[in-house]
């Protein structure tokens, strides 16, 4: 069974026991967490919500909260001396889903 929930802006696949990044979440690790914007949940009886599945959960626990990987934003305009070196790193939260209620 899996199900496509939204958070962060964003839609992602989740099935049971797999670990995901998402934008981060104001949750400590070890904490709970309630995934109810649910928009298909998929498997031997497929449900499509219109927008959302009525009723339907998805339960994670937090593994981690950390920040990616830094990147360079570089803007440069040739030929006017105009050079900015600026870095970004994005916060994440690592869940790892637990059940899928449908």
């Amino acid at each position: 069974m899996y199900a496509i929930i939204e958070t962060g802006g964003k839609q992602i696949r989740v099935e049971a026991g797999q670990a995901i990044y998402i934008e981060k979440l104001n949750a400590e690790q070890g904490d709970t967490v309630t995934f109810d914007k649910v928009l298909f949940v998929g498997g031997d009886d497929v449900k499509v919500g219109s927008p959302l599945v009525d009723g339907a959960t998805v339960t994670a626990k937090v593994e981690k909260q950390g920040r990616a990987k830094k990147l360079v934003v570089f803007k440069y305009k040739a030929k006017k001396n105009y050079r900015r070196k600026q870095g970004h790193r994005q916060p994440y939260t690592k869940v790892v889903i637990d059940t899928i209620n449908a």
